[in-house]
Formats: structure tokens, sequence, C-alpha cells
């Protein structure tokens, strides 16, 4: 039976509903799906891997900050480094959410999300980047995602979706990444913005989450175009 996840689960702060499968960290409720879907991609000449799955709070605050800091790049939808010494705090902030979620807000807290790809299409030494460019007709990525489209447009992906498939001004659209819906949707439920508050105002205490002046006076407006507004 699924259940929901712990507040703490939910924002990334514990792990206890996470298990090790093949070295990548994922959501003990989600591996059986997962076993299937990669048999099924198996069957049609595709080796599905996992690049991403749990993350944790430390972890999602440690990418943000860096960004923040200029240590991580920020790119645009085009994969095109953006230069940001010229943006306000504001737009900083935006364009880092575009490909980054907020610490407490992202969707791999969870352990229902995985980014995706086929290993079968790249040599050992290719360096996966999850990038529009692999994924578009032409990407070494394409043929996956355009089986898997044939199988969530069949209801046949065994539970799996794309949560960032459309561009609601919110998120980029990013194919690679992939949303187990069952679990999922309870957590969309239970998550709310008093509990993403709670979870940065603890963070900017404890943590040093930057940007957290810019995040507050805009967090309503976050909440509804980052976090709750992929289409389901």
């Amino acid at each position: 039976m699924l259940t929901s996840l712990t507040l703490n689960q939910l924002v990334g702060l514990d792990d206890t509903h996470i298990m090790d499968w093949n070295g990548t960290k994922l959501h003990s409720q989600v591996l059986t799906s997962l076993a299937r879907l990669r048999s099924d991609a198996n069957e049609a000449g595709f080796d599905l891997r996992v690049a991403s799955g749990f993350r944790s709070f430390d972890r999602q605050l440690a990418i943000f900050n860096g960004k923040v800091r200029g240590d991580r790049p920020i790119y645009d939808e085009n994969g095109n480094t953006i230069e940001v010494d010229s943006l306000s705090s504001y737009d900083l902030l935006c364009s880092i959410l575009r490909f980054s979620a907020l610490p407490g807000a992202s969707r791999h807290h969870w352990g229902t999300d995985i980014d995706i790809y086929d290993a079968n299409a790249i040599s050992s030494d290719y360096v996966v980047q999850l990038s529009m460019e692999e994924v578009c007709l032409g990407g070494v990525f394409y043929p996956l995602h355009e089986w898997l489209d044939f199988l969530i447009k069949g209801d046949q992906s065994h539970g799996f979706y794309r949560p960032y498939a459309v561009d609601n001004g919110g998120v980029a659209p990013e194919p690679w990444h992939l949303s187990f819906s069952p679990l999922a949707s309870i957590c969309e439920e239970t998550i709310s913005l008093d509990i993403i508050k709670s979870a940065l105002a603890n963070a900017a205490r404890d943590k040093k989450l930057e940007l957290y002046s810019t995040i507050s006076e805009h967090i309503d407006e976050i909440f509804n175009r980052f976090i709750t507004s992929s289409p389901e």
C-alpha cells in the first residue's frame, strides 16, 4: 500500500524511505515498477539507466548555493551559459529555478523521480549532459524518448510520466525527468507552502541558504510557478 512521506522525508531531511538499487537511491516502492520499465526498454533495444535518483536536502542546497555563488554554471534553454553579473537577485533566482529546485522543494527528495538515459546509445567515456540537444531529433537519446512517448501516451509506462513535459513559464521542459505517479501524486497533495517556508527558514538559519531574502519576498510566486505548476 502506497503511503505519504513524513514532513522531513518530503523536504529531503530524512532518507529512511530510500533504498540503494544498483548504486542508485530510490524510494523502495518505486523499484518494482522501474524494473518492469527497464525490462521493456531492454526488449526494445535500450539500456535504460538512472543518472540521478534521490537527492537529499543538503545535496540540493549545495547545488543551489553553488549556482548563486558562481561555482556552478547556469544555463538557458539552449544550453548556453548565462552571464549573471548584470542580473538582479530576482532574475538570478528565476534563472536558477528554471533547471534547479530550491532545497526542500525538489521532487528528487521523494525518491519517486529519476533522470534517465540510454547506455546503449553512448560509449563508456561519454559524459551525460541531460540536455535538450541529447533528447531532440538527431540526439543520442532521441530514440529512447520517442519510445517512451509511445508508452506514456498508451498508459504502458508502469506509472512513470514526465512532470516537466510542457513549459508553463516555470521549470523548463526536461524530457529525461520521469516521475512515478502513484506515489508522487501523494507527495504533491501533501507538500505545502508552509512546509517549504519552514524548511527554507531553517536552512537560512543553520546552513546559510543564499538569496534567502529574495526567496522570502517572492515565495508565493515561486511556490505557484516553480513548485506546483507542473502539468500532471
